[in-house]
């Protein structure tokens, strides 16, 4: 017994910077963050108990169901453009073609610009006079219309961006690729299988908890867009048509020092993503395979 205490200390004092982190850095905030959004609290000054106030107020606020509406637009559109972009992408590299590590790393490298080198880059490229994108279209007769300054074009101009950066979700379909058994594929083939029936019967079935792993960090990373419509469209310009949900809570907690109300808005979002994983989860039940 006075062997198993002393392991037992010698392994508490060796995970005791890891437990200490996370109790400074994750316990306490989220423990913090409930206790205030139950509060009024501007961190200049002490946080005053107001019960569900924070709650009622989100419930009549205009422009949180209006930054609500932009974020869920974007993730129903980019979400699966995303994935199907990431997953095309994947089964094309997977092919045995020579130099085909040159262009994995093509693909790859784009997902490694930093965000907000991202968002200087396609202000350029989206300029309604002088962009490459309009460009392009006014070869082919096409007008192109004002992406950064016209409502109706700037969330699907964002959503054309999210495709920049499918690269890590292509790397990690790649991954389940490899391991697909390749005497599934010749099996099907001696049944007579094409190739589009060995991807719909063989490949997809195979890697689909990859594919599930992917739509559920998408639903949690699009559901969080914050840094390149920050920096690309200003105050949710134009009109607030890209005015996201995280944008607001951002302003509420460091600009409008309504920190009580910013941190009922992180847990009214936390319960989202909590919904749509779980529905995600549910819905993949008959259709995920571990074998």
């Amino acid at each position: 017994m006075k062997r198993r205490h002393a392991e037992t200390r010698a392994a508490l004092l060796f995970a005791s910077p890891w437990i200490l982190g996370f109790c400074i850095f994750l316990l306490y905030p989220l423990a913090a963050s409930i206790y205030y959004s139950f509060c009024d609290y501007s961190v200049l000054r002490p946080p005053v108990w107001i019960g569900m106030d924070n709650y009622r107020e989100l419930l009549q606020d205009e422009v949180f169901w209006k930054t609500l509406y932009n974020t869920l637009y974007y993730a129903a559109f980019a979400l699966p453009l995303s994935a199907a972009v990431a997953l095309a992408l994947a089964l094309l590299l997977n092919t045995k073609v020579r130099g085909m590590a040159i262009y994995r790393t093509i693909f790859f490298v784009p997902s490694l610009v930093p965000m907000i080198s991202l968002a200087v880059l396609w202000l350029w490229i989206f300029n309604g006079e002088h962009g490459l994108i309009n460009a392009l279209l006014g070869l082919i007769g096409i007008k192109g219309p004002n992406w950064l300054s016209d409502p109706n074009w700037s969330k699907p101009a964002l959503i054309l961006m999210s495709m920049w950066g499918a690269g890590h979700a292509m790397v990690i379909y790649l991954a389940g690729l490899q391991d697909v058994p390749q005497s599934l594929y010749e099996a099907a083939e001696l049944d007579g299988a094409d190739w589009w029936a060995r991807t719909r019967h063989v490949t997809l079935p195979t890697i689909s908890p990859v594919i599930l792993f992917n739509i559920i960090m998408g639903i949690i990373g699009t559901l969080q867009v914050f840094a390149v419509p920050y920096v690309m469209f200003p105050g949710g310009s134009p009109a607030r048509s890209t005015y996201f949900y995280t944008m607001y809570l951002f302003d509420n907690a460091f600009i409008y020092q309504k920190m009580g109300y910013a941190c009922a808005m992180g847990w009214i979002m936390f319960l989202i993503i909590l919904v749509l994983t779980m529905a995600a989860l549910k819905f993949s039940e008959k259709r995920v395979h571990y074998g």
